[in-house]
């Protein structure tokens, strides 16, 4: 069997290497892939928003199954283009994707369907955002406000304001921070507090099977300082959801997800992220993703004992509930490693030391990375490495994984002392 990645990064990175260790899988394709992916598949110089050109290698390379890591792919309708050529490709319809592309649309969905949230005003102007805030529709002007672009925006679109003046800050700001396109409508949310926990699922419309609860630590700086990133680090442990938080999760917001995407003519085959506020009275849902996460995926994928394959099969075929899907006991832990000026303006070209002394105790994930005229790996993005490690307890996989961090370096090397805490 061929397989084809689509993407670039770290997420990808865990995604090849998850097929293969698949015995039926001969040859792995990414596109456009990376300097580390390179050791794992054979990277195509197609990126992935070129949908015809990637439409087009498939069908003459034969590929018998493509997986698509990122959101932008799927937005422009990756899926449905493959779909009319008998393609086979895992991942969600572009109308289906609208659950990430757009808040706004997201939202709305929820609240058809009856799924916890926190309480929101869309805004199609700067001005009507700041005139529903100033209208007291989140509180008074001392109140926590959460102010979202509506579009994508590499998970920097979000602003958690502490009050309506960094709120109207925000709302200002949003457009240079997610860019034009993505920042001309404007999410309100009321600012919930609580435990965050992303809960990641495979579905093949009407049946599900769950990953391991993860929890991503967003903030550039430790103790959740500074400014949002695309993720920093992340852990897999079952603590983080009890029995019946899960079954409350299941109830209240998968299912229903799952049958109002049915009733509204767009059935979900594919990876779907939910994002939750573990808050006082119950999970709330912060937000869909359609696609695994990054760096979830890296932390969730090396626990996977099943085939990847056989998974990628029974959502396609709507089979997943006849499939009991496999996990590794115990927990894992990864740690980014990121470039200086990340997450604003990431220094590229800076040589990386010390891969070569990591040993078995960590999986070494490339995100950002290229190679010099020298073969040396470099820097080449925001994010460059993630850092995996699997053992019976947290504290030692995270031990593991920071005793990898300790012998890699470049200039300006960031990463967080503090995944797991």
């Amino acid at each position: 069997m061929k397989v084809l990645v689509v993407g670039s990064g770290g997420r990808e990175h865990a995604i090849c290497l998850a097929f293969s260790k698949s015995g039926r899988v001969s040859k792995i394709y990414c596109a456009n892939g990376n300097a580390g992916i390179a050791q794992v598949a054979e990277c195509v110089p197609i990126k992935p928003d070129e949908i015809e050109k990637l439409v087009e290698f498939a069908a003459e390379n034969a590929i018998d199954l493509t997986f698509v890591g990122g959101e932008t792919s799927l937005a422009l309708g990756i899926v449905d283009e493959f779909e009319k050529r008998g393609l086979r490709i895992v991942g969600a319809s572009k109308t289906a994707a609208q659950l990430e592309a757009s808040k706004a649309f997201s939202k709305d969905f929820m609240s058809r369907h009856g799924v916890p949230t926190a309480e929101f005003r869309t805004a199609y102007s700067n001005a009507e955002g700041i005139e529903i805030l100033n209208s007291g529709a989140f509180g008074d002007e001392n109140s926590p406000v959460v102010v979202k672009a509506d579009g994508l925006a590499a998970g920097k679109g979000v602003v958690v304001a502490k009050n309506r003046t960094e709120a109207i800050d925000g709302i200002n700001e949003l457009e240079s921070i997610a860019g034009k396109d993505a920042a001309s409508t404007i999410v309100l949310e009321e600012c919930l507090t609580g435990r965050e926990v992303s809960l990641i699922l495979f579905a093949d419309g009407e049946d599900f099977a769950l990953m391991p609860p993860t929890r991503d630590h967003k903030r550039i700086g430790e103790g959740d300082t500074g400014p949002n990133t695309g993720g920093m680090g992340t852990i897999t442990d079952a603590k983080l959801l009890s029995d019946d938080q899960t079954k409350q999760i299941i109830d209240e917001m998968i299912r229903p997800t799952l049958k109002g995407c049915i009733a509204e003519g767009f059935p979900f085959r594919g990876i779907m992220f939910l994002g939750l506020m573990m808050t006082a009275n119950g999970p709330k849902l912060l937000e869909y993703n359609v696609r695994f996460g990054d760096p979830e995926t890296q932390s969730i994928l090396v626990r996977l004992e099943t085939d990847l394959v056989e998974i990628c099969e029974a959502m396609l075929d709507g089979t997943l509930g006849e499939l009991d899907v496999k996990w590794r006991e115990g927990n894992s832990a990864t740690v980014v490693l990121a470039a200086e000026g990340y997450p604003y303006d990431p220094k590229k070209g800076d040589i990386i030391n010390g891969l070569d002394q990591v040993g078995d105790e960590a999986i070494i994930f490339h995100a950002g990375t290229a190679l010099n005229k020298s073969g040396e790996f470099v820097t080449a993005g925001g994010r460059v490495l993630g850092i995996t490690s699997m053992d019976d307890t947290l504290a030692d996989a995270l031990q593991k994984s920071y005793a990898a961090v300790d012998k890699i370096s470049w200039k300006g090397m960031l990463s967080r002392r503090d995944i797991g805490k």
